[in-house]
C-alpha cells in the first residue's frame, strides 16, 4: 500500500520538553507488537492470556470476574490478560467478537510486552520518544476497515453490535467504552490530540463522551472551545484496540499540541501508519480493531453517568458532550478490548503509573536539580496515584532539598500531591507499612509537617461543595543515626524462608522491610555481642557487661550512643 508522510500541522510549533533526556541502550531490541492481534499473541505465548470459552454476560458478569484479580491478593506481576470468546448480554444476545479484558496494563509486566521492552527501560523510552517524536505516515487503506457500517445500517444495528461491557454493575447507567483512543483536531493548528475519555452508549447510532464540559478539562474540551467559538461541529473518531504504543499514549501528560502519534512513532522505532476516516478528515490508525466515527456539536450537552470512577467514588450524573455517530468501521477479525477502571489498583492505574512514576522522578531530579531525590511512588490501591505522593531521599540531604522536593511534587501536576510525604533510602516508599512506620519515629508534626492552602480540587470535586483544596506535605526523612531495625538479620531470616518452603508451608508475600539492617548507631562492641549471642556465647557478653557495673546512677543515664 502507498505511503506519505502526515502533513504536519499548520505553521504552530509542536510544544517541545524542557529537557531533551539521552536514551540508555536497552537489553535487548526495541520490538513493540505492531498491532493490537500481534500483542495478544505475545501475551499467549508469555503464559499472560486467560482464555475464557463458557458463555460470559457482558453486562454482569465480564467486569466482576476479572476484577477479582485485582481485590484477591493475587500478586501483581501474576495478573493476567482475559479474552472471552463466548459473550451474550443479559437480553439472551450472542455476539460475534470476542471482548478482552486486562490486556494493556493489568501489570507492568504485560504493559513492558505492549512496549516491547523491559520495564526499568520503560520511563527512559517515553522521555527520548517525547523529545525525539516521529511522524506517522499516511497509508491509502488500512484493515480497521474492512467492514463498513454507515447509513441505514448504523440506525438499524451501529453501537448495539459491539459486546460493550458494564463496568460496575448495579450502579453504571449504561455500557462504556473505556480502553479509548478519542481523536479530535485543533481547528487552528490542524495538531490532533488523543484522549482516554469514557463514552456511554445512548443509542444504536449516539454516545456521551465525558471530555469534562468545565473550565481545567482535557484536551479534546480544549478544542471543542475553539469549535464552540466558531459555531461548528468538532469531528471526533474513537479508536479501539490500536497498537500498544499507541493506546499508552492516550492517557500521558504530553503537552495539548504534542502529536501523541509522533510520540507512540519514536516508541515503536518507526512511523505509526495512519488512514483517513471515511465520514471526517481525522486520521486513525490503520489497523485497528474498532473506529467509531462522528462529530459532536458546539452547543449541546446531555446528562451521562452514574459510572464507577478511578477516585473509588461513583462519579454522578453530569452533562457532557453527545457524540452523533456516523460510521462504524473495523477488521474483519476484530475483538473487542476494554479496560478495568474504577477503584484502584486497576488496569487504568497501572497504564498510568509506569509512566507517571519516571515523569515525576525526571522533573524532581533533572528539571528542578533536587540533590539527594532517588525514588517517586504514587500510591495507587483506592487513592488512584494522584493524591498521596512518597519522595525518596538519600541519608544525608539536605533539609532544604527535602523541602524543595516535597512542594515540586505537590504543584508539578494539577491535582497531584494532595499528600507528599518525604523519607530516606532505607524506606522502601511502595510500602505503606513503612513510611507510616517513617512518619511515626522520624517526623515531629510541629517543625515536619507544613499545611498549604488553596490547591484546585481533584478528581471528584465537581460533586462537592468545596471547589478548592489544600496539600499537606510531611518530611518523615530520618535526621540523625539511629538503632537498627529490630528484626533478625537478613542472613538468618534467608535461612529459615528457606526453611519454610522445605516445610511446605503456605506461600509468603515478603513486607517490606523483612530483615533488621544497621541506621548508623551501633558499635563493633555490640556487632560482637549480638555474635556471641547466636554462637551461644552470651556468657562473654555477661562478662564485658560486668565490668562496667556503676552505683548510684539513673538508668536513663547509662544507655550509650555512637552519637555521644
Amino acid at each position: 500500500m502507498s505511503k506519505t508522510k502526515a502533513k504536519p500541522a499548520q505553521k504552530k510549533a509542536v510544544a517541545k520538553p524542557a529537557l531533551k533526556v539521552a536514551s540508555k541502550p536497552a537489553k535487548t531490541k526495541p520490538n513493540p507488537p505492531s498491532d493490537f492481534h500481534a500483542h495478544l499473541e505475545a501475551l499467549d505465548k508469555a503464559g499472560l492470556l486467560v482464555r475464557v470459552d463458557r458463555p460470559i454476560n457482558k453486562d454482569t458478569q465480564l467486569q466482576p470476574l476479572v476484577r477479582w484479580q485485582f481485590l484477591g491478593g493475587i500478586p501483581e506481576d501474576e495478573r493476567k490478560a482475559f479474552i472471552f470468546t463466548n459473550v451474550v448480554d443479559s437480553k439472551g444476545k450472542k455476539y460475534d467478537m470476542p471482548v478482552v479484558l486486562g490486556a494493556l496494563a493489568s501489570s507492568p509486566r504485560i504493559y513492558a510486552i505492549g512496549m516491547g521492552r523491559e520495564p526499568e527501560e520503560i520511563g527512559r523510552a517515553w522521555m527520548d520518544a517525547v523529545a525525539n517524536p516521529l511522524p506517522p505516515v499516511v497509508v491509502s487503506k488500512g484493515s480497521c476497515q474492512d467492514i463498513v457500517m454507515k447509513g441505514a445500517e448504523l440506525k438499524k444495528t451501529g453501537l448495539a453490535s459491539l459486546p460493550v461491557p458494564i463496568s460496575t454493575p448495579g450502579y453504571d447507567a449504561a455500557p462504556y467504552l473505556t480502553a479509548t483512543l478519542c481523536v479530535t483536531v485543533d481547528p487552528e493548528t490542524g495538531v490532533q490530540n488523543t484522549g482516554m475519555y469514557r463514552a456511554a452508549l445512548k443509542a444504536r447510532d449516539r454516545l456521551v463522551v465525558r471530555m469534562v464540559a468545565r473550565q481545567g478539562g482535557a484536551g479534546g474540551w480544549v478544542h471543542w472551545q475553539k469549535y464552540r467559538a466558531l459555531k461548528k461541529r468538532m469531528p471526533i473518531s474513537i479508536v479501539l484496540g490500536a497498537a500498544p504504543v499507541v493506546v499508552f499514549t492516550s492517557p500521558q501528560k504530553f503537552g495539548i499540541d504534542q502529536d501523541e502519534y509522533a510520540v507512540a512513532g519514536a516508541v515503536a522505532g518507526k512511523p505509526v501508519e495512519m488512514v483517513k476516516c471515511l465520514t471526517n478528515d481525522l486520521l486513525v490508525p490503520a489497523n485497528s480493531e474498532i473506529v467509531i466515527e462522528g462529530y459532536i456539536e458546539p452547543d449541546v450537552l446531555e446528562p451521562e453517568a452514574p459510572f464507577g470512577e478511578s477516585n473509588g467514588y461513583v462519579a454522578l450524573e453530569a452533562f457532557n458532550m453527545p457524540m452523533q455517530v456516523t460510521a462504524i468501521t473495523r477488521r474483519k477479525d476484530a475483538v473487542f478490548n476494554a479496560v478495568i477502571s474504577q477503584v484502584t489498583p486497576s488496569e487504568s492505574s497501572v497504564i498510568k503509573k509506569v509512566a507517571y512514576e519516571p515523569l515525576f522522578l525526571e522533573h524532581l531530579q533533572k528539571t528542578m536539580n533536587i540533590k539527594g531525590v532517588q525514588r517517586v511512588v504514587l500510591h495507587e490501591p483506592l487513592t488512584n496515584l494522584r493524591p498521596v505522593i512518597f519522595v525518596q531521599y538519600k541519608y544525608g540531604t539536605q533539609q532544604t532539598e527535602v523541602w524543595r522536593g516535597l512542594q515540586a511534587a505537590s504543584t508539578y501536576l494539577n491535582a497531584f500531591g494532595k499528600v507528599v510525604i518525604a523519607v530516606s533510602d532505607d524506606v522502601d516508599p511502595s510500602s505503606v507499612d513503612a513510611v507510616l512506620w517513617s512518619i511515626a519515629y522520624r517526623s515531629n508534626p510541629k517543625e515536619d509537617v507544613v499545611v498549604f492552602p488553596y490547591r484546585g480540587g481533584g478528581q471528584g470535586s465537581q460533586y462537592g461543595e468545596r471547589k478548592t483544596d489544600s496539600a499537606l506535605l510531611i518530611d518523615a526523612t530520618r535526621k540523625r543515626l539511629m538503632a537498627p531495625l529490630a528484626l533478625p538479620k537478613k542472613e538468618f531470616m534467608v535461612e529459615a524462608l528457606g526453611i519454610w518452603k522445605e516445610l511446605g508451608l503456605p506461600a509468603l508475600k515478603v513486607p517490606s522491610p523483612w530483615h533488621g539492617y544497621e541506621l548508623g548507631n551501633w558499635g563493633d562492641d555490640w556487632t560482637r555481642f549480638a555474635e556471641n549471642a547466636v554462637r551461644g556465647d552470651w556468657e562473654l557478653n555477661g562478662k564485658q557487661t560486668l565490668k562496667r557495673q556503676r552505683k548510684g546512677l539513673d538508668a536513663e543515664t547509662t544507655v550509650r550512643s555512637v552519637e555521644k
